[in-house]
This record gives structure tokens, sequence and C-alpha cells, in this order.
């Protein structure tokens, strides 16, 4: 039996469809994060990018989100390496530390719905940033 090919290739030898294919639809990388200048410490808010589709936790114009987003992230394998603020749940950042993909990441269970099913996409969980003023009144500890 074949290896699925992110148990076989490293992060920077995988195709750009194999590359695409990691990502999870959870949403989580397009929520608004806070710094502390101080600390470096990362908190997450529950708002979103005006882009993201809130039902299906998927960028209502990906190919053109850097001309509507100017600091949207567009991820590669050396930049998911540096990220500390990736959830723990990313696939990118799960294959960078040598890890497995869970059982509800839709390469492994054949659904984009599972994702969904176990509580790990921000579906129904999101305000979006054309509602909110004040970032710090949106921070939330939900996300790991």
């Amino acid at each position: 039996m074949t290896e699925p090919f992110w148990k076989v290739k490293e992060l920077e030898d995988m195709s750009r469809s194999e590359w695409e294919s990691l990502c999870d639809g959870c949403g989580k990388c397009c929520l608004y994060k806070l710094e502390d200048d101080e600390t470096g410490a990362i908190s997450f808010t529950n708002v979103a990018c005006k882009l993201l589709d809130a039902k299906t936790c998927q960028c209502s114009d990906y190919k053109n989100r850097k001309k509507h987003v100017p600091d949207c992230q567009v991820f590669n394998a050396k930049k998911v390496r540096k990220i500390h603020w990736l959830p723990s749940t990313c696939a990118y950042r799960l294959l960078a530390e040598g890890k497995d993909l869970p059982r509800w990441h839709p390469l492994v269970s054949g659904s984009p719905a599972t994702v969904h099913k176990a509580g790990v996409s921000v579906r129904n969980k999101i305000v979006s940033e054309t509602r909110v003023k004040n970032l710090e009144d949106f921070v939330v500890d939900w996300i790991f």
C-alpha cells in the first residue's frame, strides 16, 4: 500500500496542489491576532477577515486575496516553519513538527465536512472585521 504524500514528502517538496490540499478549511489563520509588544504573546480574536465566508470557512476570493487584503499571509514551507502563531491543529504546523494529520482532516477522512463536525473550524464562531471597532473586545481562548 502506498503511503499518502504528506507522510513521504517534506513540505518543501510538495506540488502546489498537494500544498493547497493540506489546508483543512478551518479558517483559523484568517482571524485577527494581537501580539503583546513586550512579551510577544499572541492572542487570537474571533474577528475574521472580510473575505472569510463564515459558513464555508473559505476565502471568498482566494485567487485575488492579496489585492483586497495586502496583509494576507501567503504560506510556504519556509514561512510555516517560522510562524509561531499557527494553531496547533494546522496541518502545515503539524507536518512541520513531524506529526501526522488528525482523523478529522479532509485528506484523512475523505470529507471536507469533518473539520466542522469535529468542532475544529471557526464556523458559527466568528464576527466579520467589517462589524468591529476594537479588536481587544473580541479576544478568545478557544483557539488552540
